[in-house]
């Protein structure tokens, strides 16, 4: 497998974030990116710890990072739907996912109007968060070095999404 050197530079500072912790990261506390918007779901801290699974609610609510090439989801090509694992909201179809050899699953586009984007500063550097439309769920960020049609690579940690057959 042949990896680009940008695709794999990204891949060594996730694992760094994620060996750092990505919730203390230079001793600062990393908060919620996403803008102070009505989201349709909203639910507590502890509601949210309820109805997901701890590396979940890491991802999803804290905007951690999953370990590359962990997520059994960087590997299925099936045909289906890829849905938020907060809430269940269609996100991504099979029809754009590819393998971009990051360790996490990538998407050259989004189902319209299903996710949002704000501007990430952590790690010295500025990236485009991806976030669910509907709970507002961390689920990735997205590049300018994806596949045509787009040209976008929306790099979403697996721990993120669900996937429907069908």
């Amino acid at each position: 497998m042949k990896i680009k050197k940008r695709y794999f530079l990204q891949a060594v500072v996730a694992m760094i974030i994620t060996a750092c912790g990505s919730d203390n990261l230079f001793g600062r506390k990393k908060v919620m990116a996403v803008p102070k918007v009505s989201f349709e779901i909203i639910k507590t801290e502890a509601q949210w710890k309820k109805v997901l699974t701890g590396a979940q609610f890491e991802v999803l609510r804290k905007e951690g990072t999953e370990r590359p090439f962990s997520s059994p989801l960087d590997y299925e090509y099936g045909k289906g739907t890829y849905v938020c694992a907060g809430c269940e909201l269609p996100l991504f179809t099979s029809k754009t996912k590819f393998d971009s050899g990051t360790g996490w699953p990538s998407f050259y586009a989004p189902i319209k109007g299903a996710v949002g984007t704000t501007v990430d500063t952590s790690l010295f550097m500025t990236r485009v968060e991806v976030h669910c439309h509907r709970c507002g769920g961390h689920l990735g960020h997205v590049f300018n070095d994806g596949p045509l049609p787009t040209g976008k690579r929306y790099c979403i940690n697996g721990v993120a999404l669900k996937f429907i057959l069908g």
